[in-house]
C-alpha cells in the first residue's frame, strides 16, 4: 500500500491528525476523540498504521488484564513524498483531495455544531481565497515563507489559553494565462 493510500482513508487520516504535534495517545483516548467510529474499525485502522511503522507505541502499561498501548505519530512515515505525488495517477489525487475537503468539511461541521463555541470572530475562524499573480519562484518563496511561520507557531505547543487550530492550504495555478491580465488575453 502506497503512503498515500495509507494516509489517505479518513478514518485513518483522522488517527494521524490526532496525534501530530508530538501527541500521544491510548486506544481508549483515541476512541474517544473518534467517538463516531466503531471501536473494531478503530482498531483496525491503528494496527494498520501501526504496521506500517506510521505509527509507533512509546509504552504499554497494564489495564485490567490486558495491555494499554500509548502510541505517538512518526512524522517522517505519515508524509508523501515528492516522489510518491507525482508518481500518482489524476485520478489517484482527485480522490486524495476528496478525502482532504471532505475531512475539512467534518471538522467545519463538527466547529459549527460545538456547543461551547462562541461565534466565528471570537474564535478567530475564517475562511478566504485570494487569488494571486505570481511567478513559479515568487509562489515557492510564498510556500516557503508561510512554512517557516507555520513552523513558528507549531513549536508553540498545547499550553495554558491555547486551542488547536486547523490551519489548511491548498495552492495551485488556475486560468493558464500567462504574460497578461485577462483583458489583454481575451482580446487577442
Amino acid at each position: 500500500m502506497s503512503t498515500a493510500e495509507l494516509l489517505l482513508h479518513p478514518i485513518r487520516l483522522r488517527i494521524v491528525q490526532a496525534l501530530l504535534d508530538g501527541r500521544t495517545a491510548t486506544t481508549a483516548q483515541l476512541r474517544t476523540l473518534l467517538d463516531d467510529v466503531s471501536p473494531a474499525t478503530l482498531y483496525r485502522q491503528i494496527s494498520t498504521l501501526a504496521d506500517a511503522g506510521v505509527l509507533e507505541v512509546v509504552s504499554e502499561r497494564r489495564v485490567r488484564g490486558t495491555v494499554e498501548r500509548t502510541f505517538r505519530l512518526v512524522v517522517e512515515r505519515a508524509q508523501v513524498t515528492r516522489d510518491e505525488a507525482e508518481a500518482m495517477s489524476s485520478d489517484d489525487h482527485r480522490r486524495a483531495f476528496l478525502v482532504f475537503v471532505a475531512q475539512l468539511l467534518a471538522d467545519f461541521d463538527a466547529y459549527l455544531d460545538d456547543p461551547h463555541r462562541r461565534g466565528l470572530a471570537e474564535d478567530v475562524v475564517g475562511y478566504r481565497q485570494v487569488a494571486l499573480d505570481l511567478t513559479d519562484d515568487e509562489a515557492l518563496s510564498l510556500v516557503t515563507e508561510m512554512a517557516q511561520l507555520l513552523t513558528r507557531y507549531q513549536e508553540l505547543g498545547p499550553g495554558e489559553g491555547r486551542r488547536r487550530r486547523l490551519f489548511s492550504r491548498i495552492i495551485m495555478p488556475v486560468g493558464g494565462l500567462e504574460g497578461g491580465d485577462a483583458d489583454s488575453a481575451a482580446g487577442e
